[in-house]
Protein backbone atom coordinates (compact mmCIF):
# COMPACT_ATOMS: atom_id res chain seq x y z
CA UNK A 1 0.00 0.00 0.00
CA UNK A 2 1.40 3.67 -0.77
CA UNK A 3 2.11 5.81 2.07
CA UNK A 4 2.41 9.86 2.50
CA UNK A 5 6.28 11.12 3.57
CA UNK A 6 6.54 14.27 5.91
CA UNK A 7 9.85 15.68 5.81
CA UNK A 8 11.76 18.16 8.14
CA UNK A 9 15.02 19.06 9.05
CA UNK A 10 17.23 19.72 12.08
CA UNK A 11 20.89 20.98 12.53
CA UNK A 12 22.62 20.41 15.72
CA UNK A 13 26.10 21.23 16.10
CA UNK A 14 28.50 19.02 13.35
CA UNK A 15 25.20 17.52 12.76
CA UNK A 16 22.73 17.40 10.06
CA UNK A 17 19.49 15.80 10.24
CA UNK A 18 16.21 14.73 8.01
CA UNK A 19 13.21 13.20 9.55
CA UNK A 20 10.86 11.08 7.23
CA UNK A 21 7.43 10.62 9.50
CA UNK A 22 5.84 8.23 6.90
CA UNK A 23 1.61 7.82 7.34
CA UNK A 24 -0.70 5.66 5.78
CA UNK A 25 -3.10 7.50 3.73
CA UNK A 26 -6.03 5.88 5.73
CA UNK A 27 -4.34 7.38 8.74
CA UNK A 28 -3.82 10.97 7.82
CA UNK A 29 -7.09 12.69 8.36
CA UNK A 30 -7.34 11.06 11.97
CA UNK A 31 -3.64 12.15 12.63
CA UNK A 32 -3.79 15.75 11.29
CA UNK A 33 -6.70 16.01 13.79
CA UNK A 34 -5.26 14.73 16.46
CA UNK A 35 -2.04 17.46 16.07
CA UNK A 36 -4.29 19.95 15.59
CA UNK A 37 -5.75 19.31 19.29
CA UNK A 38 -2.51 20.10 20.48
CA UNK A 39 -2.28 23.59 19.79
CA UNK A 40 -2.84 26.08 22.16
CA UNK A 41 -5.04 29.07 21.28
CA UNK A 42 -3.56 31.87 19.28
CA UNK A 43 -0.95 28.77 18.07
CA UNK A 44 -0.98 28.86 14.56
CA UNK A 45 1.55 25.60 14.21
CA UNK A 46 4.12 23.42 16.32
CA UNK A 47 7.29 24.06 16.59
CA UNK A 48 9.62 22.31 18.44
CA UNK A 49 12.38 25.07 18.73
CA UNK A 50 9.73 27.45 20.20
CA UNK A 51 8.03 25.38 22.94
CA UNK A 52 9.07 25.55 26.59
CA UNK A 53 10.72 22.34 27.89
CA UNK A 54 7.48 21.36 29.66
CA UNK A 55 5.58 21.19 26.80
CA UNK A 56 7.92 19.35 24.90
CA UNK A 57 7.89 16.75 26.75
CA UNK A 58 4.13 16.87 26.63
CA UNK A 59 3.61 17.13 22.53
CA UNK A 60 6.66 14.52 22.23
CA UNK A 61 4.57 12.13 24.25
CA UNK A 62 1.59 12.49 22.23
CA UNK A 63 3.36 12.34 18.94
CA UNK A 64 4.82 8.81 19.78
CA UNK A 65 2.02 7.56 20.61
CA UNK A 66 0.31 8.72 16.86
CA UNK A 67 0.08 5.71 14.30
CA UNK A 68 2.92 7.06 12.51
CA UNK A 69 6.43 5.57 11.48
CA UNK A 70 9.47 8.31 11.79
CA UNK A 71 13.22 7.41 10.26
CA UNK A 72 16.19 9.78 11.17
CA UNK A 73 19.17 10.31 8.59
CA UNK A 74 22.02 12.18 9.39
CA UNK A 75 25.38 13.25 8.17
CA UNK A 76 28.22 15.29 9.48
CA UNK A 77 27.56 19.00 9.00
CA UNK A 78 29.54 22.37 8.55
CA UNK A 79 28.27 25.99 7.39
CA UNK A 80 30.04 25.54 4.57
CA UNK A 81 28.75 22.18 3.24
CA UNK A 82 25.34 22.22 5.10
CA UNK A 83 23.28 22.29 1.73
CA UNK A 84 25.27 19.27 0.45
CA UNK A 85 24.80 17.60 3.31
CA UNK A 86 21.20 18.32 3.05
CA UNK A 87 20.97 16.89 -0.38
CA UNK A 88 23.06 13.82 0.86
CA UNK A 89 20.53 13.19 3.51
CA UNK A 90 17.75 13.72 1.06
CA UNK A 91 19.12 11.19 -1.48
CA UNK A 92 19.27 8.84 1.07
CA UNK A 93 15.73 9.08 2.05
CA UNK A 94 13.86 9.22 -1.30
CA UNK A 95 15.54 6.15 -2.39
CA UNK A 96 14.45 4.30 1.25
CA UNK A 97 10.89 5.84 0.50
CA UNK A 98 11.02 4.42 -2.90
CA UNK A 99 11.18 1.58 -1.82
CA UNK A 100 8.69 1.60 1.35
CA UNK A 101 6.32 2.46 -2.08
CA UNK A 102 5.74 6.11 -1.25
CA UNK A 103 3.43 7.92 -2.83
CA UNK A 104 3.42 11.73 -1.74
CA UNK A 105 6.51 13.68 -0.60
CA UNK A 106 5.39 16.49 1.51
CA UNK A 107 8.72 19.14 2.26
CA UNK A 108 8.89 21.47 4.41
CA UNK A 109 9.20 24.64 2.05
CA UNK A 110 13.01 26.38 2.26
CA UNK A 111 11.58 28.75 -0.57
CA UNK A 112 14.07 29.86 -2.85
CA UNK A 113 16.45 26.67 -1.35
CA UNK A 114 13.83 24.35 -2.33
CA UNK A 115 15.15 24.03 -5.60
CA UNK A 116 17.85 22.11 -4.56
CA UNK A 117 15.79 19.56 -2.92
CA UNK A 118 13.84 19.14 -6.41
CA UNK A 119 17.17 18.82 -8.42
CA UNK A 120 18.21 15.72 -5.92
CA UNK A 121 14.36 14.32 -6.10
CA UNK A 122 14.65 14.22 -9.86
CA UNK A 123 18.15 13.22 -10.06
CA UNK A 124 17.28 10.63 -7.61
CA UNK A 125 13.86 9.21 -9.05
CA UNK A 126 15.58 9.31 -13.01
CA UNK A 127 17.96 6.15 -11.11
CA UNK A 128 14.28 4.15 -11.00
CA UNK A 129 11.68 3.52 -13.81
CA UNK A 130 9.50 6.23 -14.65
CA UNK A 131 6.40 4.72 -13.25
CA UNK A 132 7.76 5.47 -9.74
CA UNK A 133 4.49 7.15 -9.40
CA UNK A 134 6.17 9.57 -6.45
CA UNK A 135 5.01 12.84 -6.51
CA UNK A 136 6.21 15.30 -4.06
CA UNK A 137 5.53 19.16 -2.80
CA UNK A 138 7.51 21.75 -0.61
CA UNK A 139 4.55 23.52 1.74
CA UNK A 140 4.63 25.96 4.89
CA UNK A 141 4.50 23.69 8.16
CA UNK A 142 1.91 26.75 9.34
CA UNK A 143 -1.11 25.18 6.97
CA UNK A 144 0.79 21.18 6.75
CA UNK A 145 0.11 20.09 10.52
CA UNK A 146 1.90 16.53 9.85
CA UNK A 147 4.93 18.28 9.19
CA UNK A 148 4.90 18.99 12.85
CA UNK A 149 5.95 15.59 13.23
CA UNK A 150 9.07 15.39 11.62
CA UNK A 151 10.02 18.76 13.22
CA UNK A 152 9.69 17.13 16.74
CA UNK A 153 11.19 13.89 16.18
CA UNK A 154 14.09 15.39 14.49
CA UNK A 155 14.14 18.09 17.19
CA UNK A 156 14.49 15.42 20.27
CA UNK A 157 16.73 13.37 18.23
CA UNK A 158 19.44 16.21 17.66
CA UNK A 159 18.64 17.04 21.41
CA UNK A 160 19.06 13.72 22.77
CA UNK A 161 18.89 13.06 26.70
CA UNK A 162 15.40 11.61 27.88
Amino acid sequence: MPVHAFIDESARAQTYLICVAVVDPAQLSPVRKQLTTLLLPGQRELHFKTEKPPRRRLLADRIAGLPVTTYIYATGRTPKTEEQDRQRCLERAVRDLMDLNAHRLVFDSRDLRDRHDRTTIYRTLGRRPADTNITYEHLNSAGTPLLWIPDAVAWCYGAGGD
